[in-house]
């Protein structure tokens, strides 16, 4: 294809989390064919590796040549005969790797291709599209009106050609000769996933903290800026507790391995993460979760890229630090969503049971003075796990088990505990209320509002002061980890400021939650109506009285006991006028009269 290009558009650093798992999968040396288009950032992760680029763009060609690439353009009829890979990867699927301009082989039939070019004991990498995924369930557009450049074929759970499900690409694997591994679950976009998920584990926890956390980050920060239909990281965090968070995954990758006696190039599945993410933070690279004989641990890949300190570097309220990622992963759920749970059921003896534990387990990290350090001060309601989701423990006296997930959040300052617990209870409240939740209060309390009612089942006297701290605290804390610029934390500042009940939640434009936001600001105007036509009723009535007991003053005024009543006592009043004015004489002699050291 002479006119046409097939790179992606969205890149991540280091190739993200398909880099980090390619660098696990490929040995050193081995020989590797990237079929299809990928990041050109994989080719500096798979450096150790002798690697060939199979392309049916001519101008992709062109551009990976350049960069030192061993390229062969013409689709799956361009690979040599015979031609044998130990690692074979096809992140972008078989559909990518097929030109216009040649053979039409179907995606049995590239994929019987690309499975004869692994060599025995060797590795196929293979990505799957879902087309029932959160991607699809969230557009706005459905896919079989998908009418871009790209989409010559349009493919759907209509078309038996494609597999729809892990269970049917394994079956399509085997059939072709390969013998089918580890699968993970990619979010939020499959051609270029910042999460990849173990499917297995997906499965198998449904009620994890750290996959909640996971994929509720992943599609919050995947859909940023586009309109959807509904909240994507909601639908995802939904489908999790379900059960569906892999069958609802917006693609599959799988491995697949050449049986071969003698020798394997498969990395063994107990030795792969069970978590892979994308960090939003420059030099900590992707993130992983690997299992161990004491359980799941954190584990940084991006090491040997971490920038050095920048200048000043101190004065920044928070940052990332990625050695503190070696250590367990606590288990329990998320905070936030006991807590979301709780609103919705009207349950305010379990909010007052959390909230209460939560602020105590807060003030036991404190120092003397009352102040937070590090990943306690940034332990918000999302990034803190419940051990037990929450029970109530056996005792009346007994606190829920806290646990920080993600250590690695810390900032720079201390923060007074009050502001602290604010700044997490504010986080909360703001998403409570813009994203239109039901909770348990009235529909007339602002951000600031709920922050103080959460507190306050907290068993802490929260101000408004205080919270107007923790919004400003909120402002360093986001603004130091994006990174942002002066101007930038100045109108993030006045962003945060400024977030209403009524206002849509931050993120994806999704028709539901602006919906959502409509209604609510609808119901506020007509509340605000209906005060300013009992304002108006009230001057009214007023106006009335006073106009009565003006026409009554006149009334009186005229008539004829009020003149005589009135001649009667301007007699008396004058006279009362005289006595005053003498007595003032009286006075002013007498003092003139007495000897100076008196008057003194």
């Amino acid at each position: 294809m002479l006119a046409w290009s097939d790179l992606p558009e969205q890149r991540l650093v280091e190739g993200g989390p398909l880099g980090a798992l390619l660098a696990r999968v490929v040995p050193a040396g081995a020989r590797v064919l990237l079929a299809g288009p990928h990041d050109p950032a994989l080719l500096d992760r798979l450096a150790h590796a002798e690697v060939t680029c199979l392309l049916r763009s001519h101008p992709d060609g062109v551009a990976l040549a350049d960069r030192g690439a061993r390229v062969v353009v013409g689709g799956p009829t361009g690979l040599p005969v015979g031609g044998r890979w130990d690692v074979v990867v096809a992140a972008a699927g078989p559909d990518a790797v097929e030109s216009v301009e040649g053979p039409r082989l179907g995606w049995d039939g590239v994929l019987a291709r690309l499975a004869d070019a692994v060599a025995p004991g060797g590795t196929l990498l293979l990505q799957v599209g879902n087309p029932l995924g959160v991607h699809r369930l969230v557009a706005t557009t459905p896919w079989y009106a998908d009418r871009a450049d790209s989409a010559w074929s349009v493919g759907g759970v209509l078309d038996t050609g494609r597999p729809a499900n892990p269970e049917q690409a394994r079956a399509r694997l085997t059939a072709a000769g390969l013998r089918a591994g580890a699968c993970f679950a990619a979010y939020p976009d499959p051609s270029a996933p910042s999460v990849l998920v173990a499917a297995d584990e997906l499965d198998r926890r449904p009620t994890s903290g750290l996959f909640d956390a996971v994929l509720h980050g992943a599609c919050a920060g995947g859909f940023t800026g586009t309109t959807v239909l509904q909240d994507p990281a909601r639908l995802a965090v939904d489908a999790l507790y379900a059960g569906l968070g892999s069958a609802l995954a917006p693609g599959w990758l799988l491995l697949a391995h050449r049986p071969d006696p003698q020798r394997s190039t498969l990395a063994d599945a107990d030795a792969l993460p069970v978590v892979l993410v994308q960090s939003g933070s420059a030099g900590v690279g992707v993130v992983e979760v690997v299992d161990g004989p004491d359980g799941w641990r954190w584990q940084a890949t991006g090491g040997s890229a971490r920038p050095a300190p920048a200048p000043f570097a101190t004065r920044e309220a928070a940052r990332r630090d990625a050695d503190a990622l070696d250590g367990p992963v606590p288990e329990g759920r998320l905070l936030r969503t006991l807590l979301l749970d709780a609103c919705l059921r009207r349950d305010l003896d379990t909010l007052r049971h959390l909230l209460r534990g939560y602020a105590d387990w807060l003030a036991d990290r404190a120092d003397a003075d009352g102040r937070l350090a590090g990943s306690a001060a940034l332990a918000g309601t999302d990034n803190v796990v419940v051990a037990d989701g929450g029970a109530r423990p056996a005792t009346a006296d007994a606190a829920p088990a806290f646990a920080v997930l993600d250590p690695s959040w810390r900032a720079s300052t201390p923060l007074d505990l009050d502001v602290a617990l604010a700044r997490s209870l504010w986080r909360f409240a703001a998403a409570l209320l813009t994203g239109g939740y039901a909770h348990p209060w009235t529909s007339t309390l602002d951000v600031a509002g709920l922050t103080v009612v959460l507190g306050g089942l907290a068993g802490r006297d929260l101000s408004r002061a205080t919270v107007a701290e923790a919004v400003e605290a909120e402002a360093a804390i986001t603004a130091a980890l994006r990174g942002l610029d002066a101007d930038g934390r100045v109108r993030l500042a006045d962003e945060l400021r400024g977030v209403t009940p009524t206002d849509p939640p931050a993120g994806p434009r999704s028709y539901q939650q602006l919906r959502e936001a409509w209604v609510r600001q609808r119901e506020e105007m007509t509340r605000l109506a209906a005060l300013l036509k009992w304002t108006e009723d009230l001057l009214t009535s007023r106006e009335r009285a006073l106009r009565r007991a003006d026409a009554t003053i006149n009334l009186l005024s005229g008539s004829l006991s009020y003149r005589v009543g009135r001649l009667a006592i301007t007699p008396a009043r004058l006279a009362k006028r005289g006595a005053r004015a003498a007595k003032r004489r009286a006075t002013a002699a007498l003092s003139q009269r007495r000897p100076p050291e008196e008057q003194q």
